[in-house]
């Protein structure tokens, strides 16, 4: 065999290769109809969870000292300077010792309550969307499941029309496009689970600082009386 037949059957076996190469989108598209609402959850999942990220690192970032500050003020008798401190601040820490300065004067109690529903309120904004992210991580490979039992079925009602004998392409092709929306849903599913469970983790830091400060300040309050 020459040198020119041995190029040309390299370059044929190069352009083979490359037709029965598949695209990544094109293989997405082979997925149908299931593939949308897959898509949809995938973009809403990393939506939330780039909007949960910024919001749990702003509530995180707490002034370092205001406590000692807010402190050293309610000692003094500087109610007002230690509310004005505190009201210059949006964190969860910040307004639940707003409201704790707030009610000084008023039975320890009430003061405790007061602080304890500000910490409720934070919390539940800390944990917003939490549960759709959840679902969404339940909900994307049971969606993808249900597209690969559905695309079977249009598989083998393929197969059963097909007269004479079934090409091994033919099942081939019915299966590994029915198992695209399985292996797409589990990777959202995935993806969304390891989000949510961050999320939560970061949370929970937050509620901890924030009932470290609570229990400072009526430790504060206890000492003051």
């Amino acid at each position: 065999m020459t040198l020119l037949q041995v190029t040309t059957v390299a370059d044929s076996a190069m352009v083979n290769a490359s037709d029965s190469s598949v695209n990544l989108f094109d293989l997405l598209l082979k997925g149908g109809y299931v593939m949308i609402p897959l898509l949809l959850l995938s973009a809403a999942a990393i939506a939330i969870f780039v909007e949960r990220v910024l919001t749990i690192k702003k509530s995180s970032k707490t002034p370092t000292g205001l406590l000692n500050q807010v402190k050293s003020l309610v000692s003094e008798g500087k109610i007002d300077q230690a509310k004005m401190l505190c009201s210059q601040n949006e964190t969860p820490i910040a307004k639940m010792l707003e409201k704790g300065v707030s009610r000084i004067g008023s039975p320890l109690k009430n003061i405790e309550v007061s602080i304890e529903n500000v910490g409720k309120i934070e919390i539940y904004r800390l944990e917003k969307n939490l549960s759709l992210l959840a679902t969404i991580s339940g909900a994307a490979p049971m969606i993808g499941f249900l597209g690969t039992v559905t695309g079977m079925i249009q598989a083998f009602i393929a197969i059963a029309q097909e007269e004479g004998s079934v090409s091994p392409k033919l099942l081939s092709e019915g299966i590994y496009e029915a198992m695209i929306t399985t292996a797409v849903g589990l990777s959202v599913g995935i993806i969304a689970y390891l989000g949510y469970n961050y999320l939560v983790t970061q949370v929970q830091k937050v509620i901890h600082k924030m009932e470290y400060t609570s229990v400072e300040f009526i430790d504060l309050l206890q000492e003051s009386k």
